[in-house]
């Protein structure tokens, strides 16, 4: 690099001329962006076609582009394209997709992206420390540093954050310094972007209080460990995020129940109503192990039946249809052995629509999904009546095949066509650590 530097350097000072002007069509711009007009001069290079010198400087990488751009005006010129350094940012774990959505919507000031180069946001994002992320679930936890690809670890999760009636300064305070000394590094060296589960639904005084008496003692916890910042963000709101949304309804199935979540702008409308399904995950496993021993198929924990339905089990197009099926599958699991299963596989994930299946005395999921849609038409907060229309689910459950597809001709049925008509269900993209990654996104927010 240092000779292909001096290269330039020697090839500007020995030739001044102007070349004609040419046009860079190796990165796509997003929409609302021009690029920077094409250089005069750039000495020797002016031989090449100015394509191969763009592909060139995105070889040399962002701290020798950076470089380039004190050589002379025309090389500042090409290298301060928006296009160049859209592809460094693509060469983060993050997607240029999500980064743009990062830059534009969760900033404090989200229209400073219009008014800021690329070059300057990556500067700013390479330069941010980024932050702890703790995603705090009721079966389990995830932490890891906001600049790595995934979580870096998990564990069965911390009953402080199940139960927040009476939460704990000392259990707290014990807990994320357990947290900070499995990643190695000090509480007061980063700040710390906090996942919470959607507790005390209703928009009661009590619900509010609890909300506020959670935070206080995690807030006085971390700032007692000298931790420099806190943001603590509820698992739907992050979950859209992730999903690189700010409006729509969070699905979230967790371990022991699913919320219905409606979020318009980053705020959960308390006052439309979350709506609670007491199924979760949990129950999906325990009613596939009820279905095993019952049908004489031995194993020797509940992990096994775990694995089973996460490998093997699917949501039915058609319950009633598929019934008529024979649907075998096997799997072998490490340790047990190999496992077959039949009708087991889709009437496990029927318990979503069906609880009572299971012995559950509570709305199917879809029943509760378009009750959220139905009050979110009703009271018309906004003009635009589709924000509500997307529904983004969240949770390892949700990956089972076919709950998208099964969800949207659900809601179908039981919604008017005015409500209906362009209705989505989008697939949780990372599973089980969808909140993680809404959280990895404001960590690392220039």
């Amino acid at each position: 690099m240092a000779m292909l530097l001096k290269k330039v350097w020697e090839s500007v000072t020995n030739r001044r001329s102007s070349c004609p002007s040419s046009h860079v069509d190796s990165v796509i711009s997003p929409p609302g962006y021009t690029k920077s007009p094409p250089p005069s001069s750039l000495g020797a290079f002016d031989r090449l076609p100015i394509d191969v010198v763009f592909q060139i400087v995105k070889l040399v990488g962002p701290k020798d582009a950076a470089r380039l751009s004190v050589v002379c005006k025309s090389w500042r010129s090409l290298v301060s394209d928006d296009r160049l350094w859209i592809y460094f940012l693509q060469s983060y774990h993050d997607t240029w997709n999500s980064v743009f959505f990062a830059e534009t919507n969760l900033q404090k000031f989200s229209s400073h992206i219009a008014k800021s180069s690329f070059m300057r946001i990556y500067r700013q994002r390479v330069q941010v420390p980024g932050a702890v992320i703790v995603d705090g679930g009721s079966g389990y936890y995830k932490f890891g540093w906001s600049k790595y690809a995934c979580p870096s670890g998990r564990s069965a999760t911390f009953s402080e954050f199940v139960n927040i009636e009476f939460p704990s300064y000392f259990r707290f305070r014990n807990f994320f310094a357990t947290i900070y000394s499995r990643m190695q590094v000090k509480a007061s060296a980063q700040p710390i972007v906090l996942s919470l589960p959607l507790r005390n639904y209703d928009d009661t005084e009590s619900a509010r209080a609890s909300r506020r008496q959670l935070k206080e003692a995690i807030y006085t916890a971390l700032f007692d460990m000298d931790v420099p910042a806190v943001c603590a963000v509820n698992q739907a709101t992050l979950a859209l995020y992730a999903a690189q949304r700010t409006s729509g309804i969070v699905v979230n199935i967790g371990f022991q129940v699913t919320s219905v979540v409606p979020i318009l702008h980053g705020k959960v409308m308390r006052t439309v109503g979350v709506e609670v399904v007491d199924v979760g995950g949990l129950k999906l496993t325990e009613f596939l192990r009820e279905q095993m021993q019952r049908n004489n198929i031995n194993f020797r924990s509940l992990y096994t039946a775990r694995t089973l339905k996460e490998k093997l089990c699917y949501i039915a197009a058609d319950y009633e249809v598929e019934l008529s099926k024979d649907t075998p599958a096997s799997l072998e699991v490490p340790g047990e052995g190999w496992f077959t299963l039949s009708k087991e596989r889709f009437t496990t994930g029927e318990v979503l629509f069906q609880p009572h299946i299971a012995g559950v005395h509570t709305k199917g999921l879809h029943e509760a999904v378009a009750l959220c849609m139905d009050h979110c038409h009703a009271i018309g907060f906004t003009g635009d009546d589709t924000w509500f229309k997307t529904v983004v689910l969240s949770g390892g459950t949700a990956l089972l095949p076919g709950l998208v597809g099964r969800l949207e001709k659900e809601l179908h049925g039981l919604l008017p066509s005015s409500i209906s008509k362009g209705i989505r269900v989008v697939s949780p993209a990372y599973g089980a650590d969808t909140a993680w990654f809404g959280a990895k996104l404001i960590g690392n927010v220039s």
